[in-house]
């Protein structure tokens, strides 16, 4: 993947949050031109900024997405943007694609849906290019970020979070968990990361609750890479969790300089390990 040559007409397919459009926008800064099929609406309107073109389709309707693929000559394509099954019930719709190949999966975690779609569109020679291509800036680094640095007891639970969370990653359940005391408050499941900070730091009684977020032990960096951006410092603050400890080098961090300074405001703390 490292000595491809890219093409100069790129397809983005966007799901939730800033990250499709950070690279939408790189890649146009770059001289390529990105062609966009939208999963969500929460980044559609700054998708376009960047994008010559920007369709708009759920993720069950496969068929219309090949279609829409094969009339633009796509060859190259990434994924950015959290797409999860929750999805496919907000966006129900099913065409006859999508429904065979429900049909043909033993389960439907997050991976082997993503592997599903990436065979399809393989074999319509599409290459799916590693998240990071035009990202890698936003890789983080090891160290500490904040002013504050964890204590002793901290990274005791952060040690154990981080292996909980590796586990938990190599069942593809999810990446994150929520620390306490050396317990676990919470780990993360379908519903995303900032729920399962709200459900882990109250069960914390919102006070001093760790946050873990690491990438599964054999991450596919074509779908999946771990991110954060300044959502998730936020949600940390409004339910009392006061520590964030990434993955260095494995982990997308978006509006760094934001999640930075409103972390050194309120007197938390996030690390890369």
């Amino acid at each position: 993947m490292s000595n491809i040559v890219l093409e100069h007409k790129q397809c983005l397919i966007a799901g939730d949050g800033q990250l499709p459009v950070n690279m939408a926008k790189s890649a146009k800064q770059n001289g390529f031109e990105v062609i966009c099929i939208s999963l969500s609406s929460d980044n559609y309107k700054e998708l376009k900024k960047y994008c010559s073109k920007v369709v708009s389709y759920g993720p069950g309707q496969v068929d219309s997405i090949k279609k829409f693929l094969k009339d633009e000559e796509i060859k190259q394509l990434t994924f950015l943007g959290k797409v999860s099954k929750t999805m496919l019930v907000k966006r129900p719709k099913l065409e006859k694609t999508a429904i065979e190949l429900l049909k043909e999966m033993k389960k439907l975690n997050d991976d082997a849906i993503m592997l599903k779609i990436v065979e399809q569109l393989e074999n319509i020679g599409i290459t799916i290019l590693d998240q990071t291509i035009f990202i890698k800036n936003l890789m983080i680094q090891k160290g500490v970020l904040t002013n504050i640095a964890p204590t002793e007891a901290q990274n005791a639970d952060i040690e154990y979070g981080f292996k909980i969370a590796k586990q938990m990653g190599g069942l593809d359940i999810g990446q994150s968990v929520v620390m306490k005391d050396r317990m676990i408050m919470a780990i993360e499941a379908i519903e995303g990361t900032d729920r399962c900070i709200k459900r882990g730091a109250k069960l914390a009684k919102r006070k001093n609750a760790i946050v873990v977020k690491v990438s599964k032990p054999a991450q596919d960096k074509r779908f999946d890479i771990p991110a954060v951006g300044l959502r998730t410092i936020k949600t940390m603050k409004k339910y009392g969790a006061n520590l964030l400890a990434l993955e260095s080098g494995e982990t997308i961090i978006v509006d760094k300089e934001k999640m930075v300074d409103f972390a050194n405001k309120h007197k938390m703390v996030i690390v890369a390990l």
